[in-house]
């Protein structure tokens, strides 16, 4: 008996480490020390010495259920681009600017080539979100996992000087709404999509012409990840009042986190167009608006509050960045919470 036996093969491991190498190197920033390999990664903070009050920021999170899709379809390079969003995304509405990230996966069987293209994905995220990919683990469960099946999660750290940190304490009433188009689900509600729809492969490699793609395709798009976007908007000179990352609970659950007591969001539902997948989620589904709005993105991955006298400038800094905004709402007078109308 050996651990190979046993189900674990440290040679797999080893090359899936030789074969992600490529993929790393790509997101490497100066601060970062040593190279992949070590027991830790090494991360300088030297630059950040000319912040006034420097603060940390840190994220974590995973794919969720995505990561079920990805297996069928046998496609795992762009899903490492969701666990990287989810992560990235929190820190940067929160003002900070990522730094690094590592990564984490779990499998039930080492494959060395399916490894290396899920790392691909994530080397791929970081290098969208600026962030250095500094480490990382696969671990193969036997007996806990089936052969097949994997989870990816990662964690991710940013840093902010403290009077740019974005907190919503000075947001007011007729401060402006703005939101930024999703790429499609993103990354929450799966568990909700996959009893809605067919997952064998033949009905997610069906086209459809209302979607401009197969509904495989449709479901696996890779989160956005808007770091640049607001990095754009602060180096336009503009202050960010609050932010927020539409994930998990959608916006009734999303859009108070960036509120203070006495202010109340009023959204307006036409004010941007939404995506196709959802109308078919709902359809097919018989999935109620209220549920649709509190489970999934529905168009917008992020929403911000900014001065009104701000709006130009903000939606020609979103856009400069290569993402498309919205003005989608207002900030009134009121109980803390969300209207969307």
């Amino acid at each position: 008996m050996d651990y190979k036996k046993a189900g674990v093969d440290i040679e797999a491991g080893y090359r899936s480490v030789e074969l992600m190498k490529e993929h790393v190197k790509k997101t490497m920033r100066p601060e970062v020390l040593g190279g992949l390999g070590g027991f830790s990664g090494a991360f300088s903070l030297s630059k950040i010495k000319e912040m006034e009050e420097p603060v940390l920021l840190s994220g974590t999170d995973g794919c969720g259920t995505k990561v079920k899709i990805a297996m069928i379809l046998e496609k795992h390079d762009t899903i490492g681009i969701d666990a990287v969003a989810m992560c990235v995304n929190d820190i940067a509405c929160a003002g900070g600017e990522p730094l690094f990230f590592l990564d984490y996966i779990a499998c039930g069987r080492n494959e060395p080539e399916k490894i290396a293209d899920i790392v691909k994905g994530v080397a791929e995220g970081c290098l969208q979100a600026g962030a250095a990919l500094i480490g990382g683990e696969t671990a193969e469960h036997p007996g806990l996992m089936k052969p097949e099946e994997y989870d990816l999660a990662g964690f991710a750290v940013g840093v902010c000087d403290k009077k740019d940190m974005i907190t919503g304490d000075d947001l007011k009433e007729g401060d402006v709404l703005i939101g930024m188009a999703s790429s499609g689900i993103h990354s929450n509600g799966f568990s909700l999509v996959r009893q809605v729809f067919n997952m064998k492969r033949e009905a997610l490699d069906t086209y459809y012409d209302s979607l401009g793609c197969t509904l495989g395709e449709a479901l696996l798009a890779p989160t956005k990840i808007y770091v640049k976007a607001l990095k754009s908007i602060k180096d336009a000179g503009v202050k960010i009042k609050a932010c927020s990352h539409i994930t998990g609970g959608g916006f009734y659950e999303n859009v108070p986190r960036m509120l203070k007591e006495g202010t109340h969001a009023v959204i307006r539902k036409d004010s941007y167009p939404i995506p196709p997948v959802f109308r078919m989620l709902s359809e097919d589904g018989d999935v109620e608006e209220h549920m649709m709005y509190n489970t999934f993105n529905m168009g917008l991955g992020m929403v911000l509050a900014v001065d009104k006298d701000d709006v130009d400038r903000t939606m020609d800094a979103i856009r400069a960045a290569g993402e498309e905004p919205y003005v989608v709402g207002q900030i009134e007078a009121g109980e803390k919470g969300v209207t969307l109308c």
